[in-house]
């Protein structure tokens, strides 16, 4: 039988306070995972921590920036020390800005990169090597359908994801060969509490433009859920693919594969 249990394993999932990181990590935890999540700030990690106990989940919070390796490493450390090593990384915190290329500037764009890009680099260089020693691991980055295309007004993100995209096969490359498979999910347009305006009726009762565009764009025709994306996660976290490796899962409706509808 195809084994997708995640029972005693140990799974940190990055920026996991709310959002999808904590839709995964709820669904590595029904799969019967211990759950472990960071966020920048205290309040976020209090915030996070009393959404899954409001879920039944027993999570653990920390405290730490991403970009910072000092910070990753004693977080790593401490949580090797306080749970057991770490089995699972979702690399799932992220930022975007939405700034004409033009106007933005390189701090910014740099500021994208090092969330985006640069932090799941420090968190997975902190947590290979235990991986190695016990012999197997499993590393999700959160990739984007920006890994793939570009958009006005993304640049510095849409490199972050596409740089992400290179890493999670480098990563799958440089230590397939200690049974870890590092592998990226893409998110199509997901309905999240960030979207909901997007998604409003307008007075006259039709669809928000934008909210026009995705559906029309989306051969399901509809936007996603964070319950579509549990699935696929926990496939890529459980031994269901342990000859999967590299690969980035595009959960997106169709959306890269459809050239879109010819105008009447």
């Amino acid at each position: 039988m195809v084994n997708f249990s995640l029972e005693g394993k140990v799974a940190l999932v990055t920026g996991a306070s709310y959002g999808i990181g904590f839709a995964l990590a709820t669904a590595f935890s029904q799969a019967g995972a211990k759950i472990v999540f960071n966020d920048i700030k205290q309040e976020l990690v209090d915030k996070g921590l009393a959404a899954y106990k409001a879920e039944g989940i027993e999570a653990r919070g920390y405290v730490c920036d991403v970009t910072k390796e000092e910070q990753v490493k004693a977080m790593v450390a401490n949580i090797e020390k306080e749970i057991g090593v770490i089995d699972i990384l979702v690399n799932n915190a992220g930022i975007i800005k939405r700034i004409p290329m033009c106007d933005m500037t390189p701090e910014q764009f740099r500021q994208v990169i090092d969330v985006d890009l640069n932090a799941p680099f420090i968190v997975s260089k902190a947590v290979i090597p235990s991986m190695i020693k016990k012999g197997h691991g499993k590393i999700i980055n959160i990739c984007s359908m920006m890994s793939e295309l570009g958009r006005e007004t993304v640049s510095a993100y849409a490199a972050a994801k596409g740089g992400l995209k290179m890493l999670t096969r480098n990563i799958a490359s440089e230590y397939g060969e200690f049974n870890i498979q590092c592998n990226g999910i893409g998110p199509g347009y997901i309905a999240t509490p960030q979207t909901a305006p997007l998604r409003e009726r307008q007075a006259d009762g039709s669809r928000h433009p934008f909210d026009s565009f995705i559906v029309s764009k989306t051969p399901a025709a509809r936007w996603g859920t964070t319950e579509d994306l549990k699935g696929p996660a926990v496939f890529l976290a459980s031994e269901a693919s342990n000859f999967v490796n590299g690969h980035v899962l595009y959960v997106d409706g169709g959306i890269l594969a459809y050239i879109g509808k010819q105008p009447k």
